[in-house]
């Protein structure tokens, strides 16, 4: 747990974010700001009529970079699980999403099979997995 929740917390100190997904063979970047430690897991949220949810249900596999003093590139699986506890948990945290979108236009995925590279101008400071 202490490896997922020093990734968490980056992730919250950066406030946003640029994930990777694939489209045929062509990477797509896009800039997401919500993340959610619930039950054990690293979630993000995905926008329905969007092209992220379409190309993870293709290929699950994305990759994501934040620079926030230092940089934090993760990779790994993506995994829908949208049910309603998780959306709400992620609209406790972050109320103006269930304002402008609504539980139902939100997907929602967690991290599978992740590792997670700190690194900063001299190199790789940590190496992390879950």
């Amino acid at each position: 747990m202490e490896d997922i929740q020093k990734v968490y917390d980056f992730l919250n100190k950066a406030n946003e974010f640029y994930l990777a997904t694939i489209e045929g063979d062509q990477p797509r970047v896009r800039v997401y700001g919500a993340s959610l430690l619930f039950e054990g897991k690293l979630y993000f949220m995905a926008i329905k009529g969007t092209n992220a949810p379409d190309q993870l249900e293709k290929n699950p596999k994305f990759e994501i970079c934040i620079f926030k003093n230092n940089v934090l590139r993760m990779n790994g699986k993506l995994v829908m699980d949208n049910r309603i506890e998780v959306r709400g948990a992620l609209i406790k945290k972050i109320p103006a999403l269930g304002e402008s979108l609504g539980t139902e236009n939100m997907i929602m995925y967690y991290v599978k099979d992740a590792t997670a590279t700190f690194s900063n101008l001299r190199g790789v400071y940590d190496v992390v997995h879950f």
